[in-house]
């Protein structure tokens, strides 16, 4: 296995993107999640800062520059907007342009698209590159694929019950509203 490319323990999924590729701002579609680690998972916290750092040498070797932008980032800190499930945990968003392998604890392909989902907990298999885009250099994370390990609350509200409007009164047609 390549010195970038590694498979991380335990991470539980946010802004699961694995079904359908989705625009960016300039019209790329990608593939993505971000995976978050729990600060106690040191191996592969380990893990990550050595393939980042393969892949400053592969692109750069002895002259990698300064202020890279690098992708673990940690869920504590404050310099975006980040929701509670954050709290205790390191995080790097990863992406593909094509689509990526979907598995399960068996290793036997997933299809429904209600188990990988955000908040799920898996692994992901990732590889870090260094890239130069218009000016911007860093380290980005390409997704290979993702192993769904265990069930969790699903992230990012959503979902309703009927006793969400109990209280409402009922309209018979557009016309009584």
């Amino acid at each position: 296995m390549s010195e970038t490319k590694i498979t991380t323990g335990l991470v539980r999924l946010s802004f699961v993107n694995v079904w359908e590729a989705k625009a960016d701002q300039k019209g790329n579609k990608f593939y993505s999640v971000c995976a978050m680690i729990p600060k106690k998972d040191t191996a592969t916290i380990k893990a990550i800062n050595a393939a980042v750092e393969a892949a400053k040498v592969a692109k750069w070797g002895s002259k990698v520059p300064k202020g890279l932008k690098l992708p673990l980032r940690d869920g504590d800190g404050d310099e975006e907007d980040k929701g509670e499930e954050f709290a205790g945990m390191m995080f790097f968003n990863c992406k593909s342009k094509n689509r990526v392998g979907l598995i399960d604890s068996k290793r036997q392909e997933v299809f429904e698209e209600d188990r990988i989902y955000s908040g799920v907990w898996g692994k992901v298999n990732v590889n870090f590159y260094g890239y130069e885009v218009e000016g911007s250099k860093g380290v980005a994370v390409g997704l290979n694929a993702v192993q769904r390990l265990k069930d969790d609350d699903k992230l990012g509200g959503g979902g309703w019950s009927d006793d969400d409007f109990k209280d409402e009164k009922a309209f018979d047609d557009e016309d009584d509203i």
